[in-house]
């Protein structure tokens, strides 16, 4: 079958001549053939995604892969989301940066794309828009940085920062100690250290298929990194020539063994909003309740921060994700594919386990139950998610009044008040947070704790709120709560005082009301996002609600690859 960059360049017409001539800055004749295929590498690299930083010498070594196997290599910047740094959320732009990416590689001649990303975002909203338009396509994740010290003690970046905050809180750290610890915390080059989002989502793209197996994990400036890097160019060759896209790749199946893999690394609940929305780009069947279906009984067998000790270089040492994966084999679809053409399972064999304090073996898990549980209630008809591995077991049943805050900006006015009513049983309640209502629903699920209670010894309370939370973090945290307080959920008639129930092993979050009360209360309406013009104006007013992906709702499915029509 012709290429289809031939599309643009083959024949003698004025079109094919300006698209040809305007390419001709180095390349030889031999690359308007027909016989090379063109290789996008869609690069996330920039300065203000410090993460992602490092990605343009990874694009070096996929270039000279794709040179290698007879291909055309060519960088494509594309819009880059620095967790970090960009206000009020990164998360906002998710899908501007799928859409924009996906209309790149649709408007280009391209045959195929590497993706390069790292950073929370980058990832999904690659898979997002790779899938919506579904040329052959792999993704090579950026890597964790290495561990940093500080007096000795590993620092799990982002974990630990909620955690020593806290402390600084508490009055048991040193405003000063605590700022030291920042130039120890990022040690290298790289995405969080911890099985926070970027980890998860690395993991995510290689259980779904779409990596080199064995390249998730693989710390940033390991030159291993690179060698990966330059067979994944090779192999997206490869890719073109077989003519192997995404949609067969990412099956249901595939979403199957992402879900298995989320519950045995511990992963962040952010996969699961990421995961949504990818197979609603592939019109794959996946639903909120799949992650508690296929979830359910699957062990936690990595020892990782946030929900373990470990972090991810250990990981990378200990075996790598190929010998968590090995240990519950037997749940994973064997028939779902990877980029290579292979069954995921296929790239198993030989894997093992280095170091049992990092990986344990099925046997002796970390906990035996670690999948995502997701609640349902007069609080979340729509469902709401919790990361029982994060919690604290004893709070994991619990029923405490609401203590309510009606924004972020309430929060922070209120929290530390000693005249706030609260106590260690109360229940943390946080709404206007979500897609809607922020917008963009930042990861500010993680509420702090009181400062009184904090000074009392209290480091963990139920909190529920309709936002998400860093995948670093940790708590008895109830989170995606939908549908959200701006969207008409009923988080938005929920009062202090009122009786807030949770019951993770039935299932369920409710506030214990009259149906007839909670009903007839007059919603709070203050507060919400209600931006006139832009690209807010547009989420807001197309956004879905989190059990739905929190993608827009007229970028579900795919449009191919065609372009209908010339430019000149």
């Amino acid at each position: 079958m012709p290429l289809r960059s031939s599309r643009w360049y083959s024949g003698n017409d004025r079109n094919s001549y300006i698209h040809r001539a305007w390419m001709r800055r180095g390349l030889p004749d031999a690359a308007f053939d027909g016989d090379h295929p063109h290789i996008a590498i869609a690069n996330t690299a920039s300065d203000l995604t410090p993460c992602n930083s490092h990605l343009d010498e990874v694009a070096d070594s996929v270039e000279q892969g794709v040179w290698a196997a007879g291909g055309v290599p060519l960088n494509l910047p594309v819009v880059s989301l620095g967790e970090t740094n960009v206000r009020p959320t990164a998360m906002l732009w998710r899908n501007l940066a799928a859409m924009a990416t996906e209309e790149m590689l649709r408007a280009n001649p391209i045959d195929g794309v590497v993706l390069l990303g790292g950073c929370d975002k980058t990832i999904p909203a690659l898979l997002m828009a790779a899938s919506s338009v579904d040329l052959p396509a792999v993704v090579v994740p950026g890597g964790p940085m290495l561990t940093g010290h500080f007096r000795g003690v590993p620092l799990g970046c982002g974990t630990d920062v909620w955690r020593l905050s806290e402390e600084v809180r508490a009055g048991t750290l040193s405003g000063e100690a605590f700022l030291r610890s920042e130039s120890s915390m990022i040690r290298s080059r790289g995405h969080c250290n911890t099985m926070g989002t970027a980890s998860t989502m690395a993991c995510m793209a290689e259980a779904l298929g779409m990596t080199l197996p064995g390249t998730a994990g693989t710390p940033a400036p390991d030159s291993r990194l690179l060698e990966r890097s330059h067979e994944t160019g090779r192999l997206a060759v490869e890719l073109v020539k077989q003519g192997r896209r995404p949609s067969q790749v990412m099956t249901r199946g595939s979403f199957r063994n992402a879900i298995v893999t989320l519950a045995a690394i511990g992963g962040s609940t952010n996969a699961v909003v990421h995961l949504l929305a990818i197979a609603g780009r592939l019109g794959v069947e996946l639903e909120l309740d799949d992650f508690d279906r296929t979830g359910r009984g699957v062990p936690l067998l990595a020892d990782l921060q946030p929900a373990g000790r470990h972090l991810m270089d250990d990981l990378f040492r200990a075996g790598g994700l190929a010998a968590v994966l090995k240990e519950v084999e037997d749940l994973l679809d064997p028939a779902a594919l990877t980029v290579t053409g292979r069954p995921l399972v296929a790239h198993l064999a030989g894997a093992e386990i280095w170091d049992e304090s990092v990986i344990r073996r099925r046997a002796d898990p970390l906990l035996p139950d670690a999948g995502i549980a997701v609640l349902r209630g007069n609080l979340a008809p729509d469902g709401a998610v919790i990361k029982p591995a994060a919690a604290s077991p004893e709070l994991l049943s619990h029923r405490g009044r609401a203590v309510v805050f009606d924004s972020v900006e309430d929060l922070n006015a209120r929290l530390d008040s000693p005249d706030l009513d609260v106590d260690e049983t109360s229940v943390l309640v946080l709404r206007g947070c979500g897609p809607k209502g922020y917008p963009g629903m930042p990861e500010v699920g993680n509420l702090p704790l009181p400062a009184k209670l904090l000074a009392k010894g209290v480091r963990d309370m139920v909190r529920v709120s309709d936002a998400r939370m860093s995948g670093t973090a940790y708590g008895t945290v109830v989170l995606h709560t939908a549908p959200e307080a701006a969207a008409g959920g009923p988080l938005a008639r929920v009062r202090t005082g009122d009786p807030i129930v949770l019951d993770v092993a039935a299932r369920r979050l409710d506030v214990d009301l009259p149906a007839a009360e909670l009903a007839a209360r007059k919603p709070v309406v203050t507060g919400y996002a209600a931006p006139l013009r832009g690209w807010e104006r547009l989420y807001v007013d197309h956004v879905m609600q989190a059990d739905k992906g929190v993608d827009l709702d007229f970028l579900t499915g795919s449009s191919g690859d065609a372009v209908g029509r010339e430019s000149h």
